[in-house]
């Protein structure tokens, strides 16, 4: 049957074939890895031996978090092969991008200290982490080699050689780095190489910053144009690097991002960090859902980015439980740029400018791009390519509203258009939450009343209303701090509610780390200023933070699991701020919640003795997959393990997967009282002969127990269980709506907190 089955994908992927038209797309096949006929010597040559006269047909094989390959088919020809007995399932690709000093400090993490989580792990020098992302720039001094002992025997990757990366563009610090762009070419065709590169080399700037972020070596002076002077260094200086280019200008494409996590796993990574992703969908169509459990499968950690899809609800990404899913707060800095109206009042904004400046002692000429005469009024609201009028905007400062295109392009076309400086006020969606960009002229961003208040004094004015910006630098010991950013993405988690995301939130607003030659710092293809280090903002710059993180707890101790790691950076997270008061939101100055961050914000010294840990396994996950009503299929294509799931069924539900927080939605059907339990097991990896009594904050209008009340462990590694019942009453509630209610679990044994939140949804039906 394996070799009909072999023929019938030579039919199908024949020159005769139409999978080269128009109509074809790209979907990734998996294959019962097993079915492969024995005159095959490899899988490799099972899929594509006779595929020579059409080589773009198959894109990549796969063969370690998962078996099969990727082509270009038409929707008919998918069909036709998801019909056969020896393919599991197909699953279209998605397109993913981006989510784009201080803050190791911030963080608690000094060179210094002789007794915290650096000097325990030695800096994670035996760990090598796999950035996942837009390339490298590996002549940077963040990448540098000096003192670093041999690569780790374990290691297996390679330094691919390519346009602009010899092999010795690697060393003791960058071990690995390889590039997949056979999905990318394979929707867009042949890449313009005059714009990107061909090779592991980072033309945009995102993999470099990540990269040592996670793991750059401490580097003196640093800053950005004047900005932010200071040491710069990694989570995890010492730590080792390698770097999978899978993002191109046009985006990351899933069939890539598998095959990079092939190779990562295959080359021998400890960590894998991932700033990117897309819409959520199911697990089992989720390619790189598939892939974290592929890596999570051989003990791999993976981090990966919320998303910045803040501050509205349900925006969290990359949900699935096996991976450690990071928002962003602020760090304790800023770069305020305010801006002086004519009127006498300031309006805050922050801004990392660092040209020619504006007199702050004069004032300009200040207009609207929205009520400018000669645009559409929307689009030079937004100050978008064309819609402005050089005659009215020469000499002047630009008020620009946020969205469409990026803040730094906007202040490119202002001044193009022959604008002074420019403005940028968010909109009611965005709220208070700033982010500064290194704009080609002098601009600044404020919130969304400072802009208002802009747009009423310009309107009202009876003479030429005037501004100027005026620059501060860089401020340090700002509070409160940290505070949740506005762009963060917020629960509840799409996909499984039962399963609270993001997990933890980490310094991702306004970070220094590594940038590359060749690339302004605004992004903008005209900017030829050039530096060695950059400011940018995003989850994509909190992930790498709890990677780096994640390397040092390994290091510290290396029978951990992933799950392990998480939870003790779970369960040791905290909630307030340096005023010692509750988090607040950015976007609106209130207080936050559990669905913005997630258990808290990463405390790196808590979490290297978390007292207690929530272990998960590979079966632990499959059970959960059962739970959440997934077919045997399904199960397979995300695990490469067949499930009875007869047993799960029986045993549980979906919200008794060990994780290290609760979350339970009740549907109310006409029900007066409803109520749950929750199973969980810890594990003691804090002190033999130790003694957990459990405090309880219940949510709001309900009864929590939990049974025993009274862990007593009588040596390391011990395991031992409980049951959380919650127990609660109808609310009136109008159709479709919801009501949430958090609290929390935490076990104590007098010198340790083991912290897990609790939320109660109740949810009326449509």
């Amino acid at each position: 049957m394996a070799f009909f089955f072999f023929l019938f994908l030579l039919t199908l992927l024949s020159p005769s074939s139409s999978s080269n038209d128009l109509n074809s797309l790209t979907y990734i096949v998996h294959v019962d890895h097993e079915a492969k006929p024995s005159i095959f010597p490899t899988h490799r040559h099972w899929y594509t031996s006779s595929l020579t006269s059409t080589p773009s047909s198959i894109i990549h094989t796969y063969d370690t978090v998962f078996h099969g390959f990727s082509a270009r088919l038409t929707a008919k020809e998918a069909t036709q092969l998801l019909d056969h007995p020896h393919v599991i399932s197909i699953i279209p690709e998605q397109v993913r991008h981006l989510h784009t000093t201080r803050s190791p400090e911030f963080l608690g993490l000094r060179s210094t200290d002789k007794a915290g989580l650096l000097e325990e792990s030695d800096f994670g020098s035996d760990l090598v982490i796999g950035v996942i992302d837009t390339g490298i720039w590996p002549e940077r001094p963040s990448f540098d080699d000096r003192g670093l002992g041999p690569v780790p025997t374990k290691w297996k990757g390679q330094c691919v050689a390519s346009q602009h990366f010899p092999a010795t563009a690697c060393n003791r610090k960058l071990v690995g780095a390889k590039f997949f762009c056979g999905g990318y070419e394979a929707t867009n065709g042949k890449m313009n190489e005059t714009t990107e590169f061909r090779s592991p080399r980072d033309s945009d700037g995102h993999g470099t910053h990540t990269a040592s972020i996670s793991a750059g070596r401490y580097v003196f002076p640093a800053s950005t144009l004047g900005y932010a002077r200071g040491v710069a260094s990694g989570m995890a200086p010492k730590a080792r690097l390698a770097a999978y280019k899978v993002c191109w200008n046009s985006g990351c494409y899933d069939s890539d991002i598998l095959a990079a996590f092939d190779a990562a796993v295959s080359d021998g990574v400890d960590v894998v960090s991932l700033s990117v992703g897309g819409v959520v969908v199911p697990y089992y169509l989720d390619a790189i859902a598939i892939g974290a459990f592929g890596a999570i499968d051989r003990g791999i950690f993976v981090s990966a980015s919320a998303g910045n899809g803040g501050p509205g609800e349900l925006t969290v990404t990359n949900v699935a439980p096996w991976m450690t899913t990071v928002g962003a707060g602020t760090i304790d800095r800023d770069f305020p740029a305010n801006v002086k109206l004519g009127n006498g009042k300031a309006i805050p904004g922050v801004s990392v400018y660092g040209g020619p400046g504006l007199d702050p002692d004069k004032m300009y000429p200040l207009v609207y791009g929205g009520s400018l005469l000669g645009g559409d009024g929307y689009s030079s609201s937004l100050c978008i390519e064309g819609s402005l009028d050089p005659s009215l905007v020469k000499g002047k400062i630009v008020l620009c509203d946020r969205g469409i295109n990026s803040r730094a392009t906007k202040g490119e076309i202002v001044r193009k258009n022959g604008g002074l400086g420019m403005i940028i006020a968010n909109g009611v969606f965005d709220g208070e939450g700033l982010v500064a960009d290194c704009h080609v002229l002098p601009a600044t961003s404020i919130g969304a009343s400072g802009g208002d208040e802009i747009r009423r004094y310009i309107s009202e004015s009876s003479k030429q209303p005037t501004a100027t910006i005026v620059f501060k630098g860089t401020r340090l010991g700002i509070r409160p701090a940290p505070v949740v950013a506005s762009f963060s993405s917020r629960g509840p988690n799409p996909e499984t509610p039962e399963i609270l995301k993001p997990d933890v939130i980490a310094p991702g607003l306004n970070i220094l780390a590594a940038w590359p030659d060749k690339v302004g710092p605004s992004g903008v293809p005209s900017d030829n200023r050039r530096t060695e280090f950059n400011i940018l903002s995003g989850t994509s710059m909190a992930c790498p933070h709890v990677s780096g993180l994640a390397a040092l707890l390994k290091a510290a101790h290396p029978d951990w699991s992933p799950a392990a790691i998480r939870s003790a950076l779970m369960t040791t997270a905290y909630t307030v701020d340096n005023r010692d008061e509750q988090m607040l939101d950015e976007s609106t100055g209130n207080t936050s919640s559990v669905m913005d961050y997630g258990s808290g914000h990463v405390h790196p010294t808590k979490a290297m003795d978390p007292g207690l840990v929530y272990d998960i396994t590979s079966y632990d996950y499959i059970n959960f997959l059962c739970n959440s009503n997934y077919t045997g299929t399904n199960i397979v294509t995300i695990t490469r393990r067949k499930a009875d799931c007869d047993g799960a069924r029986r045993a549980g539900h979906v919200g008794n997967l060990n994780y290290p927080s609760f979350s339970v939605v009740f549907q109310q059907y006409g029900e007066s009282k409803m109520s749950t339990h929750f199973i969980r097991t810890v594990t003691n990896v804090g002190d033999s002969d130790s003694v957990y009594e459990v405090k309880i904050r219940p949510p709001r209008g309900t009864t929590v127990t939990v049974k025993p009340e009274k862990l007593s462990f009588r040596r390391v590694g011990q395991k031992l269980s409980f049951v959380v019942r919650v127990k609660t009453t109808e609310v009136k509630l109008s159709a479709g709506a919801t009501s949430v209610e958090t609290g929390h679990i935490v076990w104590s044994d007098g010198k340790r907190n083991v912290t897990s939140p609790l939320v109660v949804t109740l949810q009326q039906p449509l």
